[in-house]
C-alpha cells in the first residue's frame, strides 16, 4: 500500500474499535492484576506510554519503514537521545555542519562533559567522510537538507563509508517527515524527527521520535530513554497522531505554495539567491531528485546587501508572515538566520551576498502570500 493509505490505517491493535481515533488515557499508575504483572507487565507505569503512544509509534514506523520507534517530548530531545544512547566516554562523533543548531551544541557542550569529542564536517563531503573517521569515531550525525542552508547530502555515500568503517549513522529527518525522505532505506542506522513540525502540523504540540530497524540499537535507545525519564504526554501523542493522518494532503499544499513563492522571489531584484533543493538551480538538485519524493514549504533565500534598518523595515511590514523559530504548521513564517549560523569558515554559505532568510510557506492562498511579500519589499527602499 502507498504511504497515504498506510498512515490512515496504521494501528497498533488490529482488534475492532468503535472509535476511529484511540482514547486518550490520562494516568500515572497502571493498575495490575497480580504480583507477577507488577514487575513484568507491559506497561507497568504510564511513563512507558499507553494505547495512543503505541498507535503513534506504529504510524511513524509505517512511513519511516522502521521496525522500532521511541517517542520523546520534543525534537531536540530526540536528537540528544539518539546521540547520547549510542556513544560513551572516549568516543568521537562527526556532526554535519548544516545540522539544527542545538544538535552540534549538544555534542560540543554536553557530550564533551561526558568525555565524548566531536568534529564538524561540510555537508557536501560525500564519500570523503572516510578521511575524517578516526579509530574512536562511533557516530556520524547527518541532516538533509540543512535546516537553515538547505544543503543536500549524499546520504548513501556517507552511510556506505560509515558501514565500511564500522561507524553508526543518524539523520535528522524532520524536513523529510518520513514521507518525502526515508533515511533508513538509504543505509542510515537511526532516523530522528521533531514531530512538532509537520507531523503535528497545527503549531499546538511538541514531540519527537527516534526510529531504527536494528534491535540492538533500539535496546540502547530504550535504556537511555528510561534512564533519562523521557515520556511524551498522552495529549501531545494524540495531536501528533491526528496530524499524521492528514500529513500527505497538507504536504502537497505546503509544497505547492513553496514552489510558487520560491519562483516569485527568484524574479525579484532584491533577491540574490534561492535555497530550494527542488529547484533546478540548487547545487545538489540531482541528489535531492534521486533520494527524495517531493518537497515541503520550507526553503531559504538570500537578499542582496541591505542595511539592518532595511531588513527591519521589511520584516515589520509583513502582515501574513510571522516571526517564529518553528515551522511545519498551517501558518507562514519568515525569519532572518544570520544570528544562528555557526558554520565552518570555508563553507559556501559564507559566499552569500546579503542576509540569509528562512521561509515556511503555510496553507494560505499563494496569491495572498505573494502580495504580502511584495508590499514588504517596497518597505526595503523606504527603510
Amino acid at each position: 500500500m502507498k504511504d497515504e493509505t498506510r498512515l490512515v490505517h496504521a494501528r497498533a491493535d488490529k482488534a475492532f474499535r468503535r472509535t476511529v481515533n484511540p482514547p486518550i488515557e490520562h494516568a500515572s499508575p497502571v493498575l495490575l492484576e497480580n504480583r507477577t504483572q507488577l514487575y513484568r507487565g507491559d506497561p507497568t507505569y504510564a511513563r512507558m506510554g499507553l494505547g495512543v503512544h503505541r498507535e503513534l509509534e506504529t504510524a511513524l514506523g509505517e512511513i519511516e519503514n522502521a521496525a522500532f520507534t521511541r517517542l520523546t517530548t520534543n525534537g531536540l530531545q530526540a536528537c540528544s537521545l539518539a546521540i547520547g544512547s549510542l556513544v560513551e566516554a572516549g568516543d568521537h562523533v562527526l556532526v554535519a555542519d548544516n545540522a539544527y543548531g542545538p544538535t552540534p551544541r549538544f555534542c560540543s557542550r554536553r557530550l564533551q562533559r561526558m568525555g565524548v569529542s566531536s568534529t564538524r564536517f561540510a555537508p557536501t563531503i560525500g564519500a570523503g567522510i572516510a578521511d575524517l573517521i578516526t579509530p574512536n569515531t562511533k557516530l556520524i550525525v547527518l541532516e538533509s537538507p540543512g535546516s537553515l542552508t538547505f544543503d543536500i547530502m549524499d546520504t548513501p555515500a556517507i552511510a556506505g563509508a560509515a558501514k565500511a568503517s564500522g561507524v553508526l549513522t543518524m539523520m535528522d529527518n524532520t524536513w523529510g517527515a518520513g514521507l518525502l525522505h526515508k533515511p533508513l532505506d538509504l543505509g542510515v542506522d537511526v532516523s530522528v524527527q521533531a514531530l512538532t513540525k509537520y507531523a503535528v502540523g497545527h503549531a499546538d504540540a511538541l514531540g519527537g521520535a527516534v526510529m531504527t530497524n536494528r534491535a540492538d540499537l533500539y535496546e540502547k535507545i530504550t535504556q537511555c530513554s528510561e534512564d533519562w525519564g523521557i515520556a511524551l504526554g498522552p495529549d501531545d501523542a494524540y495531536n501528533a497522531l491526528r496530524g499524521l493522518r492528514t500529513l500527505p494532503l497538507r504536504l502537497q499544499q505546503h509544497e505547492a505554495n513553496g514552489y510558487v513563492l520560491a519562483d516569485w522571489l527568484a524574479g525579484r531584484a532584491e533577491v540574490a539567491a534561492i535555497l530550494h533543493p527542488g529547484r533546478d538551480d540548487h547545487p545538489e538538485h540531482a541528489l535531492w531528485k534521486r533520494d527524495f519524493d517531493g518537497a515541503n514549504g520550507l526553503f531559504g533565500f538570500v537578499f542582496h546587501p541591505i542595511s539592518d534598518a532595511q531588513l527591519d523595515a521589511f520584516l515589520d511590514a509583513l502582515n501574513l508572515f510571522a516571526l517564529g523559530f518553528s515551522w511545519g504548521g498551517y501558518e507562514s513564517l519568515l525569519i532572518p538566520c544570520d544570528a544562528q549560523l555557526r558554520r565552518l569558515p570555508d563553507d559556501r554559505i559564507h559566499q552569500r551576498a546579503g542576509p540569509l532568510m528562512r521561509l515556511h510557506a503555510g496553507l494560505e492562498h499563494a496569491d495572498d502570500l505573494i502580495a504580502d511579500l511584495e508590499q514588504a519589499m517596497g518597505a526595503i527602499e523606504r527603510g
